[in-house]
């Protein structure tokens, strides 16, 4: 019992010290990549600006009347971030959240509907990218 004991604490032991001894060594890692991942990553910031993603308007009309639709909005559902548009001459806008597919704008359109019947999803502008 002892004997075994001992083994036990033995290895212990021995796995602690190799532990200790791996993590104090210290190496130097050499990344060698192509000069055009830099230019691809910079290409790829760029797009993801430049690209909208659908978004639903629940509302369009006096600037008062947005901001209590708007907090309204705010406490129904709290998922999706909303955003008040300035649309002239003396008019606002609300859009809610920024899906990025049709099918995800869609599945949130059904749920605002039950609120907000003149809800639409407002379709994203696309943008030729020069690479």
């Amino acid at each position: 019992m002892i004997k075994n004991l001992f083994k036990i604490i033995a290895l212990a032991v021995l796995f602690l010290s190799i532990s200790i001894v791996d993590a104090n060594a210290q190496g130097v890692v050499t990344v060698n990549q192509d000069n055009d991942i830099d230019r691809l990553l910079a290409l790829k910031k760029s797009v993801n600006k430049s690209q909208f993603n659908y978004t639903i308007q629940i509302y369009k009309g006096n600037a008062n009347n947005a901001v209590k639709v708007q907090s309204e909005f705010r406490e129904d559902f709290t998922d999706w971030s909303s955003t008040i548009k300035f649309d002239p001459p003396n008019n606002r806008k609300i859009w809610v959240g920024n899906f990025k597919t049709r099918l995800e704008a869609d599945r949130a359109l059904v749920k605002i509907k039950r609120k907000y019947n003149a809800a639409f999803i407002l379709k994203p502008k696309k943008e030729k990218i020069e690479p």
